[in-house]
């Protein structure tokens, strides 16, 4: 663990590898890596951006340009690629999928594919800690490309300072499903490959859905772009966009109040994965469950009253 640490200090790619194993796998020690880091965050002004979208829309070509637009201007650049997870192997089914040749070995650049593992929402159970590991280390903007798992996807609008939602002319009906979810939480809204037919109409679209969304003075006007994400075309744009809604959020105070409110979940988050980590590992309730499921499956009780008998048994400290 210290050598963890001291390599994290002199910003070793090797230890923060390391480090985010640790913490992705919670082993011992892995609460210990993350208070270190947080005693670094909020030093650097780092963003965090997520990228979202149905699949086939792009996103990984659209990281890898900001990737270059960002380097370009000497900005450290994370990302957090969340895969689906392998039934099998409990791995990133897609853990490979961006190769980013072009980023080359650059030592400012670091790319972490990670798997959902059951989490819902399209963001892995650890991301926002991993996030937490590559602002300590330094890198100032983190990317957050998730999966594309449509409606479910609005957890990234509470990860990100700011979600671009990445969609194509052929991803019309994808609106439809996406419309109650995070069609209505996205901040910036690109149209990639917009060389193709059907751009502009889908452009027309999405500005009519935001154009019948109740905003008040004072709030941001979501920009929609389009973009070639293989030939660079809008990217410098997208750039453009993400920096206006950062200075927005900044000057508005929304800045401020949305990471305290990100703070206010993940205190939550932690007390809720320690209370889970105690009761099954630290009382007898897996073997009270045991002991009941004959009951349950013969339909003489319900999973819900075994459930309520275990509690209140917990609560009494009977169990402990």
């Amino acid at each position: 663990m210290d050598e963890i640490l001291e390599g994290f200090e002199r910003r070793d790619q090797t230890a923060l590898a390391r480090a985010i194993s640790l913490v992705e796998n919670q082993r011992d020690g892995f609460e210990r890596v993350l208070a270190h880091a947080y005693a670094r965050l909020g030093k650097d002004g780092a963003r965090r951006i997520g990228i979202t979208g149905p699949p086939g829309a792009g996103k990984s070509t659209l990281t890898e340009r900001l990737i270059q637009q960002f380097r370009g201007g000497g900005v450290r650049v994370g990302v957090i690629a969340v895969d689906p997870t392998s039934p099998f192997t409990g791995g990133a089914l897609l853990g490979d999928r961006i190769r980013m040749e072009s980023t080359g070995p650059d030592p400012d650049v670091f790319i972490r594919s990670m798997a959902t593992r059951g989490s819902h929402g399209g963001l892995a159970t650890t991301t926002e800690e991993v996030a937490d590991l590559l602002e300590a280390f330094g890198f100032e903007r983190i990317l957050i490309e998730t999966v594309g798992v449509g409606q479910a996807e609005l957890d990234i609008a509470a990860s990100a300072d700011t979600t671009v939602l990445v969609l194509v002319p052929e991803s019309g009906d994808a609106i439809q499903t996406l419309k109650a979810g995070v069609m209505e939480a996205a901040d910036v809204y690109v149209i990639n490959k917009s060389d193709r037919p059907g751009a502009d109409k889908l452009r027309h679209e999405v500005a009519v859905m935001l154009g019948m969304r109740h905003r008040s003075p004072d709030s941001w006007e979501p920009a929609v772009l389009e973009t070639v994400a293989t030939t660079g075309e809008g990217i410098g744009e997208l750039g453009a966009a993400l920096e206006r809604h950062y200075a927005y959020l900044q000057g508005s105070g929304r800045l401020a109040a949305g990471r305290r409110n990100r703070l206010q979940r993940r205190l939550r988050a932690v007390v809720e994965r320690a209370v889970r980590q105690w009761v099954w590992d630290a009382t007898r309730a897996e073997e009270l469950v045991a002991e009941r499921l004959d009951d349950v499956a013969a339909g003489r009780e319900s999973p819900y009253d075994v459930a309520a008998e275990i509690l209140q048994q917990l609560k009494s400290g009977a169990p402990g």
